[in-house]
């Protein structure tokens, strides 16, 4: 029993030791430690600022996406690459109103759909005020839920507004502020283009999903659908909501087996339109920060390596330098083990040394990172993160440690205690 209690302390008396005989030597020659460690410094900054980046923008879009609701769907024209359309004017595959009739009903998964059209920029005036290119938008009533944008002063618009196509409007408070219009607005006429419309309701100011770019003078206003006919020839395309994120995959696979019929698609032709998902855009989104990650790992592992090599020279040297120390604890009792695990701790120590570093200066390219860009404003570097640095390090040290622990180890005490 007692020796089953004192084999772990002797270890642990014997790490202590080796632990502290490395800080020592690290002391003593500290530009040496530095330079050995370079690699590792270099290789665990890059590869925690690679993360700490990749995690604040997966951070950010899934923060952004998640305002609009992950059970989104868009659907819109598409030129197909192969087929007898796949030279087809953008006229001749564009949408038209009727080919949504009835989507609600023969999709079950869909729980709320609203038609979209857009005849593009026009010019917006309230009294001596104008403000160009303001984006005309024509909207159907559950483009409010799907998107989750509520009207935050005034009202929707009904379906009398729609069935009558009633010059009504909805404008974002930005345009507002911009026209100088009453902080009350609702009852106001404002121009836009040669058409006439009067202020229903002022809608929540649309999530910034630009990614950078400057959305300052992006202004919106929206008008019912069929209104928007009296401004032009829209382009139409569509939003839906499935019920539920799980049933995500099954409305789109609905909605393609309608809208191919609505569209008269032969069964082997292909589509002319394409349906996409917030769902398909974080799952691609995840797949190609994991692929970033992984080449960014095999980049940052070069910089291990070189670190690695470097960590095996000093390592030699060490050895070589101490070897009448070596000699000396043989030929007082040091085991062969003894020795190797000293020699190999204190190789793993000069590699935390290195990561510890590397952290620190990785930490330093995260706060410059999420400085530069409003997009990474979200950049950290996680707990795991830190993890992977130290585990890299680790593995690290007790790679390219190994070969100068055992060399130590088999050592010739008599032949050691000769050498000057």
């Amino acid at each position: 029993m007692r020796a089953l209690i004192n084999a772990p302390l002797a270890f642990l008396r014997l790490f202590y030791q080796s632990v502290y005989l490395a800080l020592s030597q690290i002391w003593a020659n500290k530009m040496r430690s530095f330079l050995t460690t370079i690699g590792i410094v270099i290789g665990v900054a890059s590869v925690t600022a690679v993360i700490a980046a990749l995690t604040g923008l997966k951070a950010q879009v899934l923060t952004q996406f998640e305002t609009i609701g992950t059970n989104t769907i868009f659907v819109g024209p598409r030129r197909p690459k192969t087929g007898p359309m796949r030279h087809a004017s953008w006229w001749t595959i564009r949408f038209l109103p009727e080919h949504f009739d009835g989507i609600l009903e023969n999709c079950p998964s869909v729980g709320l759909f609203s038609r979209l059209g857009s005849v593009g920029s026009h010019t917006a005036r309230f009294g001596e005020n104008s403000v160009e290119n303001v984006n005309i938008t024509g909207i159907e009533a559950a483009y409010h839920e799907i998107q989750n944008r509520p009207v935050i002063l005034g009202r929707e618009f009904s379906v009398i507004d729609n069935m009558q196509k009633n010059q009504v409007c909805l404008i974002d408070p930005k345009l507002q502020t911009e026209l100088r219009l009453d902080r009350d607005c609702i009852g106001q006429a404002i121009r836009i283009g040669h058409q006439t419309f009067v202020i229903a309701g002022v809608i929540e100011r649309r999530p910034e999903l630009n990614f950078g770019q400057d959305a300052e003078d992006y202004y919106e206003v929206f008008i019912p659908f069929r209104t928007l006919y009296k401004l032009g020839e829209p382009g139409i395309w569509a939003f839906a909501a499935s019920k539920s994120t799980e049933m995500t995959e099954e409305a789109q696979a609905e909605m393609k087996f309608f809208l191919r019929r609505t569209r008269g698609i032969r069964p082997n032709e292909p589509d002319t339109f394409r349906i996409d998902s917030v769902k398909s855009f974080l799952t691609s989104f995840n797949e190609v920060a994991l692929m970033v990650t992984l080449v960014a790992g095999g980049v940052v592992g070069i910089s291990l390596l070189v670190g690695g090599v470097g960590i095996m020279n000093i390592m030699l040297v060490s050895v070589s330098e101490r070897t009448r120390e070596i000699g000396l604890r043989k030929a007082v009792g040091a085991k062969n083990s003894a020795i190797l695990t000293q020699f190999l701790i204190e190789a793993v120590v000069l590699c935390f040394f290195g990561g510890l570093v590397g952290l620190g200066l990785g930490q330093c390219l995260t706060l410059i990172i999420s400085g530069i860009n409003p997009v990474l404003e979200k950049t950290y570097i996680p707990v795991w993160a830190v993890g992977l640095a130290f585990g890299f390090a680790g593995s690290v040290g007790i790679f390219f440690g190994l070969f100068p622990a055992v060399k130590a180890a088999r050592l010739d005490p008599i032949e050691a205690l000769r050498h000057e």
